[in-house]
């Protein structure tokens, strides 16, 4: 594990170094950012061990991610499993958008009822001036994109076929992060 190995490949040692860390963490020893073995209290227990190791919940928390997005997916991200992390932390997004505007639909067909001109539901700001029509349409079009590349393709396909790296999962798992502050500054539009 000596660093010079792996030169141009941060992220594999990184991978690497958290994986030897969960296990090595049962003998109270933690292999730090220059390779070398360290004293640490001794890990009881895997769960104890993974979050002791848990690196994408902290690069996640470096980032100040919503709480939200923690939340929806803890366990997945106490395990480092990017591609069901991602999973949970998108469909937390269709499930603020059905408490804010009371819809039962889902994906993009909740988005288009949500987020419509014409009779909107909710509104990320007055929808009085051009501009911000244009924003508003662009932040339901996000939404989508986020349904479409993300959720939905996690919903169908096998893990073993669609795989995510720690930094698209990071990437992601950033951009709920700004679609849920986004979601709660939304309002619900009030008809007259």
């Amino acid at each position: 594990m000596n660093p010079v190995r792996f030169v141009g490949q941060t992220s594999r040692f990184e991978e690497v170094r958290h994986r030897l860390n969960v296990v090595i963490s049962f003998v109270g020893l933690q292999l730090g950012e220059d390779g070398r073995i360290r004293v640490a209290t001794a890990a009881r227990t895997l769960s104890e061990a993974a979050q002791r190791a848990g690196r994408l919940r902290k690069l996640l928390e470096q980032r100040q991610v919503h709480g939200d997005v923690l939340a929806f997916c803890r366990e997945e991200l106490l395990k480092d499993n990017y591609f069901h992390a991602v999973f949970e932390a998108t469909k937390s997004v269709a499930d603020k958008i059905r408490t804010k505007s009371g819809l039962l639909s889902d994906g993009a067909e909740l988005v288009d009822q949500a987020f419509s001109l014409k009779n909107p539901v909710l509104a990320i700001n007055s929808l009085r001036i051009e501009t911000e029509q244009s924003e508003h349409k662009g932040f339901a079009n996000l939404l989508k994109g986020v349904f479409g590349t993300f959720r939905n393709v996690t919903a169908h396909a096998p893990k073993i076929h669609w795989t995510i790296e720690e930094q698209d999962a990071l990437d992601l798992l950033t951009m709920v992060s700004y679609l849920h502050r986004r979601l709660d500054r939304s309002a619900k539009v009030i008809k007259s």
